[in-house]
């Protein structure tokens, strides 16, 4: 399936900044299950873009505007071709889990299986633990597509519930949470509970009327890894298998490696943050008219710090919805 996709990202500051450098991540990945057939990234103002490739093979952008500004637009156009997933067995055998277990003295796997700075051990973890009795396992599929499945019950979609950058008790302490809490709180039970393999998915979803995630962000779902079976996705917040309408942007350990931006800038203003993210199919649009879509969705707003002058500030990041 061909996908087009305009990410609109959009900083409004209350006083002028200057030395406004930023990563970003928002170009799809060309792999076995996806090609991109077409990407660029813009700035308003305008900045020379540069690319770069990380740790895990993500194409990362990254620019610097010098100048003194009040507003940054920054607007990323993909057309991507999205290959149908692997189909899934019913079924593994129950000794496939001593394939499991050998992948833990792997190197190769080494990032996979870490807990990280999102997916650390907690009590409430372990107590989502022993309520999903994990300890009660069937084969290594089985159990995972049970997870991916509980855990679609167990949290309740909402928005307003957390923030970018909210460890997972704050989810698991209201049972409530986006994207990104459902995938951290998925990452955090394979890696501590089931020790297997899993990597955190940065992307984009092309809406159903079914899928509980907001349209208008980016998305984000979980990668897990059987020896029987290579890599396959699963999205816990929507309970499907990541399939013909993920995009895959970028991997990481979690939401701390590949963040669609994140960046620094210099003064003392407080910013707004507004995003508008449009997913369609090829057949579905006009792309000139498309290209001109500049209606974003405001995603956070900024408390006000006290000025200090000179200082360096972080830019404020994306949450994944």
């Amino acid at each position: 399936m061909l996908y087009i996709v305009r990410h609109l990202t959009r900083f409004r500051y209350d006083s002028p900044v200057a030395e406004n450098v930023m990563d970003l991540y928002m170009m799809p990945r060309t792999d076995v299950g996806q090609q991109v057939v077409e990407f660029n990234v813009s700035t308003r103002p305008y900045a020379r873009i540069h690319s770069r490739l990380d740790t895990y093979d993500n194409i990362a952008h990254f620019f610097d505007v010098a100048g003194y500004h009040r507003e940054l637009t920054i607007t990323a156009r993909s057309r991507v071709s999205v290959n149908p997933p692997i189909d899934l067995p019913p079924c593994l055998p129950a000794e496939s889990w001593a394939g499991v277990e050998a992948l833990r003295s792997s190197i190769e796997f080494w990032d996979w299986l870490m807990p990280s700075h999102f997916t650390g051990d907690t009590p409430l973890l372990a107590q989502l633990a022993k309520e999903l009795t994990l300890d009660q396992r069937q084969d290594p599929l089985t159990t995972v597509l049970q997870l991916n499945h509980d855990l679609h019950h167990k949290l309740v979609y909402a928005v307003d519930a957390t923030e970018v950058d909210s460890p997972i008790d704050h989810a698991l302490e209201r049972r409530r949470g986006v994207c990104q809490d459902y995938t951290h709180i998925m990452l955090a039970l394979l890696r501590n509970y089931l020790h297997m393999p899993c990597r955190y998915v940065s992307g984009y979803l092309y809406h159903s009327d079914d899928d509980r995630s907001s349209d208008g962000a980016s998305h984000a779902w979980v990668e897990v890894y059987l020896p029987e079976l290579g890599w396959f996705g699963l999205d816990p917040t929507n309970n499907v298998q990541a399939g013909e309408r993920h995009i895959r942007v970028a991997l990481g350990r979690d939401y701390e490696d590949v963040p669609p931006t994140r960046g620094v800038f210099k003064g003392t203003a407080t910013s707004i943050l507004t995003v508008r993210v449009r997913v369609r199919k090829s057949t579905e649009v006009d792309e000139d008219t498309f290209d001109q879509f500049q209606d974003a969705l405001p995603v956070q707003e900024e408390e006000p710090l006290e000025p200090e002058p000179d200082r360096s500030r972080p830019q404020q990041q994306q949450q994944q919805q």
